[in-house]
């Protein structure tokens, strides 16, 4: 078998009898989509093994991440890994392999995988004759670094079905399932209300826009409590069931092989660091992610775009970026910008700019029949086909979703979108665009890509789409910081410097309370970047079902909530939420959507809570660096830090905020007062109060409606940044909260450009330590910018004394 074969991205074979597709054109490109470059040799495996005609392929990607393949062809387990993969960072070096007669074995310093010897043949039963499944048996266990069984697969499947005219097969494995183990990640899933432990439940692993919850998003990255995590390496809509009667199971609905990775470490953060190797790194997003982005659906005009940033400006809210949504275009599809809305959007962009001010464009990627371009993308064959090779244009079931689908899965047709885009709408002095209806909303299930049928690719589609547009962004401004909102994900797409969000989510306290547990297993997926819509998209009922009175006045804002007398206060908490998420976006479909437009009882918390969101930016833009630098979240679930506590397994209604804080959001109607889990191994410091408690203890905390219970973990360095209207310019350390705890504490600053990507180079880098010594209680700092290690003490406050 060649080289190049064994590099392909495509796990798929093509069943005899079936028509060949558009691969050849298509291979270049998703060599490098898939992390490659083609004519790049992939890695040989560390060995291909025979089990009675199931042959099983073992693969490294460094000491702690091993490459499983299984299949009944020996071609399938010798080709490459599927997309969102890097191909050439497959690394054997580590590794040993030992035949013997109970199995092969391959040892690193960081884990242990042991393949089970053949089966010793024997005749079979009458009952084993009808009952007998057709596959040879194949098992593995794995055990970590200190020899301790951490996985162990019981069972394998490939069941043959036909699967839009192609045949194909059902593929899956089981693993057992420990008692005491838990599951998170796989993606979004919004179907939780407050538990975050995926054990006992059965997620359909697809991108679903109309999820009774909320839009749920294929990350098949799924992460043990045992020290382990899988990635599912297929992009098919896949089941997936954790711990169910002793098992857990991922079964896929289209494939010829079963291939997935399983990375071993000690610690949360070692697993996220194999998964960027693994997928690609997280890059650090332009500073202004940070700061408040501001949308609604929709602003209808420039002047509207300026009169609210102009707003901003003269009440002295802090603001970043304004967003322009849908239906600035004359026509779906015709990449155009209406000049009766938006007669200048160069001196619009130019106006924000000079008021330290960015701006994001919302980009669609269908094509309504009677647009400009519609025939042209028909005739070049870059749009969604259904079976018999015509372009689709909408789906019957849905009213609003005419137009064919740019097919983002052929090369050609990512480039001429991104192209078209760039030069019509980006160019007019737009920085950064949002991809919408990326899972996508044409549901490709019994319709056709350039590289195969929407079954087999069914969730691949948010990947190649966003993937190819940030390549072209980086190819257009070589040194300007690639920003994409993206509305959803798959293996990989945290490496494209998008922001992903949960989609148009309700405006009820129910669709809030879900976003917790929903945005905590995505960011445990180990895509970091994640947030919702501040106050809910959809639109807002004019009425409510409260019972208890609203904690905030709203009867000088009926104009937007009409007798919906508790969205104020819902709207409140939400933002207070959004303060402590990775990005901070107003957005919903409402007459108003500012600060200011639920009362002024509303207005002043949530300023306040904004400026709060600008004195934390450099804490977390430093969160942003330990992120690239190693791959794990700063938005974390409790158990990647207090692992050892059994209570915080399944807590999906609070989290850790950096290193430092401890966030529970308030999700109730009327609520004063929370009931919070404060972690056991630390003490902890009332962020309001500064009151230390003890860790390992429920505690009810005081959430009247200007807080909500937030938490500094004991033995942490807190450093705020002086007030700012952007990020635009250089923000002081105004102030270094220090919160004693047991020891010594550090906290490592960054700074940089936030524009550029000089930081890969090493470039314009500012980086400085702060140190506390606990036993004479002071502070000291090395590096950062000038005379900052001189006036680093003198900023301090102790807490506590």
């Amino acid at each position: 078998m060649s080289k190049e074969m064994t590099m392909m991205p495509f796990t798929a074979r093509r069943p005899a009898g079936t028509a060949p597709t558009r691969l050849a054109s298509a291979i270049a490109a998703a060599f490098v989509l898939a992390g490659g470059a083609a004519g790049t040799a992939a890695a040989a495996p560390l060995a291909t093994l025979d089990r009675n005609g199931a042959f099983v392929s073992v693969e490294a990607y460094g000491p702690n991440i091993v490459h499983v393949t299984i299949a009944v062809d020996k071609a399938e387990v010798l080709k490459g890994p599927g997309y969102g993969i890097i191909a050439q960072h497959a690394d054997n070096k580590a590794f040993q392999h030992r035949p013997a007669a109970d199995g092969d074995t391959f040892t690193s310093n960081g884990m242990t995988l042991r393949i089970n010897p053949a089966a010793v043949p024997s005749i079979p039963t009458q009952s084993q004759k009808y009952f007998a499944p057709s596959l040879a048996p194949v098992g593995l266990e794995v055990r970590n670094a200190q020899g301790q069984q951490i996985l162990k697969m019981t069972g394998w499947e490939m069941s043959p079905q036909t699967v839009n005219e192609e045949k194909t097969y059902q593929v899956g494995a089981e693993f057992h399932a420990p008692a005491d183990e838990h599951y998170y990640g796989m993606g979004q899933n919004q179907e939780s209300l407050s538990g975050l432990d995926l054990r006992g439940r059965t997620l359909d692993c697809k991108h679903w826009y109309d999820a009774p919850g909320g839009e749920t998003v294929c990350v098949p990255f799924m992460v043990s409590s045992k020290g382990y995590g899988i990635v599912w390496d297929n992009p098919s809509a896949t089941r997936f069931s954790a711990g169910v009667l002793g098992s857990t199971r991922f079964q896929s609905n289209v494939g010829e092989r079963v291939s997935f990775f399983i990375i071993t470490g000690k610690n949360a953060d070692e697993l996220y660091s194999g998964y960027a190797r693994l997928t690609g790194k997280t890059p650090i997003p332009p500073k202004a992610a940070f700061g408040l982005i501001q949308s609604k659906a929709r602003y209808d005009s420039q002047d509207q775009v300026l009169r609210i940033a102009k707003t901003y400006r003269e009440k002295r809210y802090p603001l970043d970026i304004m967003v322009v949504d849908w239906f600035y275009w004359t026509r779906m599809g015709q990449l155009d910008i209406d000049p009766a809305q938006f007669p200048d959007p160069e001196g619009m962009n130019k106006q924000l700019h000079d008021m330290g001010m960015q701006s994001i464009i919302s980009v669609w990627p269908r094509f309504e029949t009677a647009g400009r371009y519609f025939n042209e993308l028909d005739a070049k064959g870059y749009l969604l086909k259904d079976k018999d090779g015509k372009t689709q244009d909408g789906l019957p079931f849905r009213s609003d979703r005419t137009g064919g689908l740019i097919d983002s899965t052929n090369p050609a047709a990512r480039k001429w979108f991104f192209e078209k885009v760039r030069d019509n709408v980006l160019s007019r002095g737009f920085d950064y665009p949002w991809l919408d209806e990326t899972e996508p909303d044409l549901v490709p299930d019994g319709f056709r890509y350039s590289i195969g049928t929407g079954d087999r690719y069914r969730n691949l589609y948010p990947l190649v789409h966003v993937e190819g547009f940030a390549e072209g962004m980086r190819a257009w401004k070589p040194n300007r910081r690639v920003l994409i909102l993206s509305r959803a994900a798959y293996l990989g797409s945290q490496r494209t410097g998008a922001l992903f969000w949960s989609s148009d989510i309700k405006s009820t306290w129910e669709a809030l309370a879900r976003q917790i547990p929903a945005g905590l297993n995505m960011t445990a997926s180990g895509i970091a970047y994640w947030g919702n819509d501040i106050g809910g998209w959809q639109n807002l009922p004019q009425t409510t079902e409260a019972t208890k009175a609203p904690l905030l006045d709203p009867s000088d804002a009926r104009n937007v909530v009409g007798q919906n007398h508790d969205y104020p206060e819902l709207h409140t908490r939400w933002f207070q939420y959004g303060t402590f998420t990775p990005t901070l976006r107003l957005h919903g479909s409402r007459k108003e959507a500012e600060l200011w437009s639920f009362g002024k009882q509303a207005e002043a918390v949530m300023a306040k809570f904004n400026a709060l969101r600008y004195q934390l930016i450099p804490y977390i833009y430093s969160q942003a660096k330990m992120t690239h630098d190693t791959g794990a979240p700063f938005m974390r679930p409790l158990w990647m830090d207090f692992g050892s506590d059994p209570n915080v397994a399944n807590i999906g209604t609070q989290y850790m905020f950096g290193p430092a804080f401890l966030v529970a959001p308030v999700t109730e109607q009327g609520q004063t007062e929370k009931n919070v889990y404060l972690p056991a191994g630390t003490d902890w410091y009332n962020w309001w109060t500064n009151e230390k408690l003890a860790g390992g203890q429920w505690v009810k905390v005081a959430a009247p409606i200007d807080q909500i219970p937030v938490f500094v973990k004991a033995g942490s360095i807190v450093p705020l940044g002086a007030a700012v209207q952007s990020t635009a310019g250089k923000q002081a350390i105004e102030q270094i909260r220090v919160y004693p705890g047991a020891g010594d504490a550090e906290f490592t600053l960054y700074d940089d450009d936030g524009l550029t990507y000089d930081y890969e180079k090493g470039k314009g880098v500012v980086s400085g330590k702060l140190r506390w010594k606990q036993s004479d209680g002071t502070l000291s700092a090395s590096g950062g910018p000038s005379g900052f290690a001189a006036a680093a003490p003198k900023m301090v406050k102790v807490i506590g004394r």
